[in-house]
């Protein structure tokens, strides 16, 4: 699994010109998804982005989790995370996972990360075409990938 994990003011998804799901401050995560993820993945990552420490505390220092700070988080599937452009100029998304492995993924995910907040996590429709707006805080921007742990 891929994540690109932003600090957000705020963030939302709107699909056909109304707003499906929206957040105040905390985390916008896009969530790409390939058949080789399993729930160790989701365990390990939503572990991670729960603990990560990126907001800041009394003294301006990024020590702070998004637990810390009662914060929400929107995740949105976003496939082209997994794009390949080895070759030539037009990506390749071979390894992005179809819906029927990715879409149960994605929910075991979400419902994985909602369990650690204690609280609902917004999504997008997985497939859908979305206009996602942000206001990234910072901006603070983390890059995760669960197949390589740094």
């Amino acid at each position: 699994m891929r994540t690109v994990i932003q600090r957000v003011k705020e963030a939302s998804v709107t699909i056909d010109g109304r707003v499906k799901s929206a957040v105040d401050a905390g985390m916008l995560i896009l969530l790409g998804i390939e058949d080789a993820d399993n729930e160790n993945d989701i365990e390990w990552l939503t572990t991670k982005i729960a603990n990560l420490r990126i907001f800041d505390d009394n003294e301006g220092i990024m020590n702070r989790s998004v637990l810390d700070v009662d914060g929400e988080i929107l995740v949105v599937s976003q496939f082209t995370l997994l794009a390949s452009t080895k070759k030539g100029n037009r990506p390749s998304y071979i390894r992005a996972s179809k819906p029927d492995i990715a879409v149960p993924l994605y929910e075991k995910f979400c419902s994985e990360l909602s369990k650690k907040l204690n609280k609902e996590v917004q999504t997008g429709v997985f497939g859908a075409d979305m206009k996602v707006a942000l206001i990234n805080d910072g901006p603070v921007t983390i890059l995760i990938d669960s197949k390589q742990k740094e």
